[in-house]
């Protein structure tokens, strides 16, 4: 499947996710090659496509919107993040979480005013 709007809005909230718990677990933001490659992961675990320059337009996304996401009160340690998680069935976000759909609207938002 290639991206469509609200897969590309689900793939930038798990890179904005990664990047908050990067930064909660050593105090510096994902190196894009570590959020290329998830990116990658989440594309592959999901079923989903897209190309280089629309994986790079996320990524350069995710960190602009982590920033963003660091002045709301969203979870900002290790563990208040690892509870985002739905880790019974893998690294997928669970959007029964408040905090996720927060986010969620969050990227969806950032990505219509893009287009």
């Amino acid at each position: 499947m290639i991206l469509d709007e609200e897969s590309r809005a689900e793939l930038l909230t798990f890179l904005v996710v990664s990047q908050l718990l990067a930064f909660a677990c050593s105090g510096t933001w994902l190196r894009t090659d570590h959020l290329i490659e998830s990116s990658l992961i989440w594309l592959s675990s999901n079923g989903a496509q897209c190309d280089w320059l629309e994986r790079a337009r996320l990524a350069t996304a995710s960190y602009e919107l982590a920033l963003k996401a660091q002045e709301r009160s969203f979870p900002a340690d290790e563990a208040g993040l690892l509870k985002l998680f739905n880790l019974a069935t893998g690294w997928f976000l669970d959007y029964r979480s408040p905090s996720v759909r927060e986010l969620h609207a969050l990227c969806t938002d950032h990505l219509r005013k893009r287009t």
